[in-house]
């Protein structure tokens, strides 16, 4: 019998990615594309919605084109995405009334100002898990249909909202499904955590009718078959899960206590909570894990906004580096920072702190600092807002966690995953396949189809690749820490509201 194989589709923030997997999780082949970010004002971010399709499909079918994969051993499809990122389409023809309004985009900041001076900001957070901010699908939403005046539209049933995922299988799968899966779902600030749907009183808080809404499905089941004019047969698409939940089940942090953080556009960790539904007291978002057979797990979720985009920033704007991969080199150039600090709030805080209004700083620069020193201490500073992070759950759970599992590009770089275990005093734990998010989602579909019998033989698919103990002395741990908590309090509420 030929062998199985699962493809999961990446959606994600700056690229879409196909990746093929086999059962044993050993990638077979991956395809790349890019495609444009558009910023129509500071602080607002949008894509281009038939840019995210095409895209999506050419990697599909190249990742099969390179892998030289016979089409007939497809078993299954996973989808994995862009989470918050809020897309609005024409049930009929499935054009989009508007750009993709991104997770980044902060022009609905003052929609949540409004709801926090209505007194809702307790209500969210009881039903939701959610500590209410910009960043979530529900005032995207809800501004898409006060700005271009389709209340009545969306009543009617006319048109459809969707994440990312919603938006792929919509147009991906036979039959167009109207669909998203919990995990996307528990982050619109529109879904009630404890009933596993979408909340009356959250949709008229934000007067966003229910007929626009999806269904939510679990995490893992058969919802649709691809449509045969993309790879020539139907396949089962079996899986969708955001993408820090699909990276948190690819890492096989299946049991509660387990931690991970994904290093990409943003940093995003996430601690597995089991059944329990712990309301965080330290900044963090109570969360779905993921849902299968009906049956919800949870998480606690910390988000760093800008991750990997720091070191994007540091080579595209500030031309300081060529490559993301040359920062590894220009930190180590030098013994440490001399001082100097980067607080890459350049989108607002996230975690723990949930500022909108903070903004990008760089202190303690003097006379002797240069191009070196500013990007180690970009580096540092994704390593210190995971520290934050991590901190956070250890008073939530009331205990500090040992090891940490890391994915995601930037944990490639050497110097910051031992950095990060230094600041953090944890064990840092690197995978052999580090495309956790789209391994992830692909053992979600096996399980979907039955290509695994349970949850436990798809954790048969991690493999560990490096650790990095930690080496630093407790007394240099607190002294950084207290550094950087200095210059976080110098880039907040820095904004005009």
């Amino acid at each position: 019998m030929a062998e199985q194989i699962l493809i999961a589709l990446d959606q994600g923030t700056t690229s879409s990615r196909a990746v093929a997997f086999d059962t044993a999780g050993r990638m077979l082949a991956s395809s790349s594309v890019e495609f444009p970010q558009i910023f129509p004002k500071p602080g607002w971010v949008e894509h281009d919605p038939r840019a995210i399709l095409s895209s999506q499909i050419d990697a599909l079918r190249q990742a099969v084109s390179v892998g030289g994969i016979n089409v007939a051993d497809i078993a299954a499809i996973g989808i994995t995405n862009q989470r918050e990122t809020t897309l609005l389409w024409d049930r009929e023809t499935g054009e989009c009334v508007h750009n993709a309004i991104v997770w980044q985009c902060r022009r609905t900041a003052h929609y949540v100002d409004k709801l926090l001076s209505q007194g809702w900001g307790p209500v969210i957070r009881e039903k939701t898990g959610l500590i209410p901010d910009a960043y979530f699908s529900g005032t995207k939403l809800a501004w898409l249909l006060d700005r271009l005046n389709l209340h009545e539209r969306a009543e009617r049933g006319e048109l459809c909202f969707g994440t990312v995922d919603s938006f792929l299988a919509w147009h991906l799968v036979s039959g167009r499904p109207h669909v998203t899966d919990a995990t996307n779902a528990g982050r619109t600030m529109l879904f009630n955590l404890q009933t596993q749907d979408w909340d009356d009183e959250l949709l008229r808080m934000l007067d966003i009718p229910r007929a626009c809404l999806p269904q939510v499905v679990d995490s893992s089941g058969v919802i649709g078959m691809l449509d045969p004019a993309i790879l020539g047969r139907p396949i089962p698409v079996a899986a969708m899960a955001g993408d820090q939940h699909a990276s948190l089940f690819g890492q096989a942090c299946l049991k509660p206590g387990m931690v991970k953080n994904t290093y990409g556009t943003g940093c995003f960790m996430l601690m597995n909570t089991g059944d329990r539904l712990i309301r965080s007291e330290n900044g963090l978002l109570s969360t779905m894990a993921w849902r299968i057979g009906g049956q919800p797990t949870y998480a606690l979720e910390g988000s760093v906004f800008m991750g990997g985009a720091t070191v994007q920033w540091l080579r595209d704007e500030m031309k300081l580096i060529s490559t993301s991969a040359e920062s590894e080199a220009v930190a180590t150039s030098v013994k440490d920072t001399g001082g100097v600090y980067l607080v890459p709030a350049f989108t607002g805080l996230g975690a723990p702190w949930w500022d909108m209004y903070s903004r990008g700083t760089l202190v303690g620069m003097t006379r002797g600092t240069g191009r070196a020193h500013v990007v180690r201490a970009a580096l540092e500073a994704i390593a210190y807002q995971s520290a934050d992070l991590m901190q956070a759950m250890a008073r939530d759970c009331g205990f500090a966690p040992t090891r940490l599992q890391v994915d995601g590009g930037a944990s490639a770089n050497a110097f910051l995953m031992q950095f990060q275990a230094d600041i953090m005093n944890v064990q840092v734990v690197r995978p052999r396949v580090m495309e956790t998010t789209a391994l992830g989602a692909a053992l979600l579909a096996g399980l979907g189809v039955g290509v695994y019998a349970s949850l436990e033989e798809t954790a048969q698919a991690w493999q560990r690749d490096l650790a990095f103990d930690p080496r630093m002395e407790e007394a240099q741990r607190r002294n950084l820490l207290s550094g950087w908590h200095k210059a976080v309090d110098r880039a907040r509420d820095w904004a005009e509201h």
